[in-house]
């Protein structure tokens, strides 16, 4: 075995991981079971095989969750070996987080050496929405981790011409697609083109490699997919989010064309009609798409999940993005498409894009550096395509897609923001040392992202004592050595050591408000549906009325229905029928291990007809049906709520409901509606009404 000498650049490394471990376990269990619905079904998954194998979310197998399965596998898995709870849902995300910095600096350090590798691991433990994704139990940083892997493979296939490492790395993409489905081959073109541009084989050998590598690629990502849909409907559960109970169905529909805005009402099966919702938060006005139906709620979106309340802002009004950093729009779609989408819009904006300009003008430095023309015969220029190729189609896409994307997708952004950043530093810094315009890219290039920085935290000026202390140590530690090492260029003062300082002191200037950022995460709860770093969890994690906290369970709203339920439960099938998978549902699943029949995530799925549902009335699988509150069934879902509104007994609410019920957060912010349609699936803020619960028992399943 190899022995781990104490070096200078291992011992950085160590403390490099040290710190990334720390922002993605410290106090994690602050978080809770994180996304409820997610968190519902890894508790089925660990019930049964057959659960476990569909990726159920409800104990009785009636319907998915609406993703692929390898990502809650690896949850089930840990929920099994340490027990069922949030800390051990989170773990393969928070270790999945932890590994990617330390892969990163592989590649990095392979193509450009340690000091570039070490970079870039530290910028990206400091990004903070790779930090706010890693301690949720949404799967995205399995899938960073799942493609970075991949890039390291392909970077090998392609500097070598080696065939076995470029059907690696596209097995591997098709093994990030049965976490993420579609969002995996975000980075199929970066792979595609580096391999075809390499000049270690001949360019027929390639097109023949690359052919059968997508042969590899396509078995690997659907091969889940189709055993499900071989399997006869009648021995597994209905397909979460699917309009025609097809795996296929939703990688193409909900999983692929909704996210480019296209084909959007396919998840929507059932809502009466579409409208555009505009939503006026004080001065502010933002316009989202919303589908209400004649059940109320909010139907389609992604509403927040779990019964907790939401920790919300006094007053009922929906914070901003500048007002509490990281706590605003859950729907990127719904912003303004432009080149500018990622630098304007807060809640995005200072999630990622601290370190863009040294990634670009880095970039641009190191092509300089490297003297970049079409031969493409070095494993630095084709890890310099390989980088930028990831990092500008995704840029493109969350800059004017008018589909669905939550902001936390951009933690697919932080793996080449951070490289591109990293090779970047080192190439400015060696171009430094040269006479000409060159020299003047590295403190340019400083002072320019220390300029975004500041119009970042400007958005929060008014808001945060904290702020004003980040400016300011951000204008002292990067402005002012920046500043020096003009005028030491301009005095033609070639100071190696000095410079080194200096620059080193901008960096650490430009480090500090990133890593503030993303060690929020430690003190205050994220939002479980919409995870998300910045000063909103710190001013959170003071009273129950701020931020966006919804990372763990009621701990008494949902108690007396669930006593109520279990109480009452004979030989039902499912202890509760309601629309929504969010919610109530999930709360129960959790806390019991109970079945709860629903409509999918956005209660409209087409799961069972009334003639079913009636069916299972009258052989007593079914008694309580609970109507109103979150989500609303369209179609036949529809017609089976209503039948049970008129079949069923009304349950007086002293039976089943808290009379003093926790605060909950609702917007008291102006809704008009127009017949017109915005982006495709942003959020809604549909009418909610009350929860109802009727009793079926001895209900005429004739009429």
């Amino acid at each position: 075995m190899k022995k781990i000498k104490l070096t200078k650049e291992n011992i950085l490394l160590s403390l490099i991981l040290i710190l990334s471990a720390i922002l993605n376990f410290a106090n994690l269990s602050i978080e809770g079971y994180s996304n409820l619905y997610y968190a519902a079904g890894v508790k089925s998954m660990t019930m049964s095989l057959k659960n476990f194998f569909f990726v159920s979310f409800d104990p009785a197998s009636f319907v998915t969750i609406d993703k692929p399965p390898l990502g809650f596998w690896l949850q089930a898995i840990s929920a099994k070996i340490f027990g069922y709870s949030g800390w051990s849902i989170v773990l393969p995300q928070a270790l999945a987080g932890v590994i990617s910095v330390f892969v990163i600096y592989k590649i990095v350090k392979r193509s450009f050496g340690r000091a570039a590798g070490l970079l870039s691991a530290l910028f990206l433990a400091t990004t903070p929405i790779f930090v706010a994704v890693s301690r949720n139990n949404t799967c995205d940083n399995l899938l960073v981790l799942t493609l970075l892997i991949a890039c390291w493979f392909i970077s090998i296939a392609a500097e070598k011409g080696k065939f076995k490492y470029l059907l690696i790395s596209l097995a591997i993409v098709g093994v990030g697609f049965n976490i993420k489905m579609l969002q995996a081959y975000m980075v199929v073109p970066a792979i595609y083109l580096v391999y075809l541009l390499s000049s270690a084989i001949s360019l027929k050998k390639r097109i023949i490699h690359l052919i059968c590598g997508t042969l590899v690629l396509l078995v690997v990502s659907f091969s889940w997919a189709i055993v499900v849909d071989l399997i006869p409907a009648s021995n597994r559960p209905y397909v979460g989010s699917s309009t025609n109970n097809s795996e296929l169905e939703l990688i193409i529909g909900h999983n692929g064309l909704e996210r480019l805005g296209i084909g959007s009402s396919t998840t929507m099966g059932g809502g009466k009609s579409k409208t555009q919702v505009k939503i006026t938060q004080g001065s502010k006005t933002s316009t989202t798409a919303s589908n209400i139906n004649d059940q109320g709620g909010m139907q389609g979106g992604t509403p927040p999940t779990g019964t907790r309340p939401s920790r919300m802002p006094s007053g009922g009004k929906m914070p901003t993005g500048g007002k509490f950093g990281g706590g605003n729009s859950s729907m990127g779609g719904s912003a303004v498409s432009s080149v500018t989408r990622l630098f304007v819009t807060t809640g995005m904006s200072d999630q990622i894009i601290w370190l863009f300009p040294i990634a670009v003008l880095g970039f641009l430095a190191a092509i300089l550096k490297e003297k970049f023309k079409p031969a493409f015969n070095n494993k630095r220029k084709l890890d310099l395509l390989l980088w930028s190729m990831w990092l500008i189609p995704e840029f493109i896409y969350f800059s004017f897609t008018t589909g669905l994307f939550h902001p936390y997708y951009l933690t697919m952004l932080a793996a080449p923001i951070a490289a591109l950043a990293g090779i970047g530093i080192v190439s400015m810094w060696e171009l430094l040392a040269e006479c000409g315009w060159k020299s003047w890219i590295l403190p340019v290039t400083l002072i320019v992202d220390g300029a975004l920085q500041l119009f970042v935290l400007s958005y929060f000026y008014s808001t945060s004592s904290i702020t004003k202390i980040l400016m300011i140590a951000l204008s002292i530690l990067c402005f002012a050595s920046s500043i020096i090492l003009i005028i030491l260029k301009l005095k033609k003062n070639n100071n190696l050591k000095l410079s080194k300082i200096l620059v080193g002191t901008a960096l650490i200037g430009l480090l500090i408000t990133p890593t503030v950022w993303s060690a929020t995460t430690l003190f205050g709860a994220e939002s479980g549906t919409f995870p998300a770093a910045g000063l909103s969890l710190i001013s959170s994690s003071k009273s129950e009325n701020t931020g966006m906290g919804m990372g763990s369970l009621s701990d008494s709203s949902n108690d007396k229905l669930t006593k109520f339920l279990l109480a009452n439960k004979t030989t039902e099938k499912y202890i509760l029928v309601t629309s929504s998978a969010s919610g109530v549902a999930s709360d129960i699943i959790i806390k019991t291990g109970e079945s709860v029949m629903t409509w999918g995530f956005f209660g409209t799925d087409k799961a069972i007809t009334l003639a079913q549902f009636k069916a299972l009335v009258k052989s007593g699988g079914v008694r309580y049906v609970m109507i109103g509150g979150q989500g609303g069934g369209g179609g036949s879902t529809s017609d089976i709520m209503t039948w049970a509104k008129k079949a069923g007994t009304l349950v007086p609410e002293s039976k089943w409901k808290d009379t003093t019920t926790p605060k909950t957060a609702t917007s008291k912010a102006a809704v008009t509606t127009t017949t017109k349609t915005s982006n495709s699936m942003t959020q809604k803020f549909g009418r909610q009404t009350s929860e109802s619960l009727y009793d079926l028992k001895g209900a005429d399943t004739t009429k």
